[in-house]
Parts: structure tokens; sequence; C-alpha cells
């Protein structure tokens, strides 16, 4: 088992917000956590990636990772995990890099930060390699580029591009189609699902739609209320919902020419 999440309780301050979540993924598994916003599901892959905000804090439980309980890193050890291996796709990637330097100076610079014994000429061909894996045309043009002269969609593949330079073990996903529209949405769902089928990575996506979760997972997990109300395969939970919650948000899926969006 590449990642289990055990009896985990989030805090921040004195105010508990995720009570007794667990989790299992296995390497090439893709798990979608499902839920209202204000649920938790943010909450605990931040936990997982060790970058809760302010007073957030683990107060209770543990979060095995390849066989090492990542509560007990040391923050040398989370530096040198982040990124290499597991790493995050933001809900806006375009809002994380900075919009007066061009892409490429910042990809360089994220490749040596993880790796200092690369050069820059053999970053710059690390960077358009991904980019071009992530299917954006031009990579050199792209690299020329500030963030503002780039779609949201390709702000997003820029992404996944520096997400999986180190080819990770498992990719956190928070919320990375909602700032999109729907045909970008359905390209970057699908770019995702490549990224697991090419470097074999476990992946955890944060959705609020349980269409997107229905067509990409294995497994899906309901949040509600920082609590998890119903976690299983995605046959199971589609199928057979045993949570009034579930049942109502699958009843909140649109029925497109007389099938439900997740059918």
């Amino acid at each position: 088992m590449l990642l289990e999440v055990k009896n985990l309780d989030i805090s921040y301050g004195d105010k508990l917000t995720v009570a007794n979540a667990n989790l299992e993924l296995d390497k090439g598994e893709i798990l979608s956590i499902v839920g209202e916003s204000g649920s938790g599901k943010t909450t605990i892959i931040r936990a997982i990636m060790g970058c809760l905000p302010g007073a957030g804090r683990v107060s209770a439980g543990s979060i095995i990772f390849d066989g090492k309980d990542v509560l007990k890193n040391t923050p040398q050890q989370w530096r040198d995990m982040s990124g290499k291996e597991m790493s995050m796709i933001f809900q806006d990637s375009g809002n994380m890099i900075n919009p007066i330097r061009r892409i490429g100076v910042q990809f360089i610079d994220y490749i040596q930060t993880h790796s200092p014994a690369t050069s820059k000429e053999e970053a710059y061909e690390m960077a358009t390699k991904m980019l071009a894996n992530v299917h954006l045309p031009n990579p050199d043009n792209i690299m020329n580029s500030y963030p503002f002269e780039l779609s949201g969609g390709m702000r997003q593949r820029v992404g996944i591009a520096m997400a999986m330079t180190f080819s990770p073990k498992i990719l956190l996903a928070d919320e990375p189609t909602s700032a999109l529209d729907v045909t970008t949405q359905a390209q970057i769902i699908r770019q995702i699902v490549d990224v697991r089928n090419e470097y074999h990575a476990a992946v955890i996506i944060v959705t609020h739609n349980l269409g997107v979760a229905s067509y990409m997972s294995n497994k899906i997990m309901v949040m509600k209320g920082g609590k998890v109300a119903e976690s299983g395969t995605r046959e199971e939970v589609i199928g057979n919902p045993q949570h009034e919650y579930t049942k109502q948000l699958l009843r909140a899926v649109p029925v497109i020419g007389g099938k439900r969006y997740y059918e």
C-alpha cells in the first residue's frame, strides 16, 4: 500500500475540522474526495502534503506514505519529499506562479531547487520535454511566456508539467478544473488520467463534481462536515450509495440525453 491515512483528526487551534478520516491508496489508483465547500477535502490533502496553513495541525492519527509515518518528518525531510515523492496541482496554477517572471525562468528554478546538480541547460531541456508531454504546443514559446499570456488551461498544464517533473509517486490535485470552462475541464481531467497511465502515479483529486469523480476514479470518498460520509470503490459509491448525502449528490448530477453525467 502506497498511502494509508488512519483515524486522522485535523484541528485549527482548538477547533476540530476533520474527524477520524481514513483512506488507502495504492500505486496507479485514483481517489476522488468529493463534498461541498468547507467539508474538509482540501484540508486532508494539505495534511498529507505537510502544508497545512496557519494554526492547522494533525491532532490525532497517522499518515503512512511508502512505509513511513510522514507526521514524524523533520522540515528538511518534508522539503526533500515535496516535488520528488509527492507533488501538488493547485486550484489555479496561474495564481501559484510569479506573474512578472517568465515560465521558463520559474520552471528552471523549480528544477534546480529540487536537483541542485542539474545545469541550466539540462533543466531547460527537462522543462521543455515535460511541457511537450502535457501536450502544450511550442514548448520553447511557453518557456518564454509570462503567465498572463497563457490561458487558464495552459497554466494548469504548466502546473501539471512542473508537478510531474521528478515522477512523484503520488499527485495531489486540489480542484484543478474549478476555474476553467467545461471544455478545458474535460481536457485537464484527461491529462491527469494520462499522467497516471504514463507514470503509474497514484492520484488524489479534490472535487465538488461527482460526475468528474465517477469518470476518472477507482475510489471515491464523500466528505460532509469534516467527516467521511461514505467511502469505497467507484462501483460501490456510485452504484449502491449508502449515505443520504451521497444520494443527494448523485441526484444533483445533470441528466444529458436521458443519462446522468456519471453513467
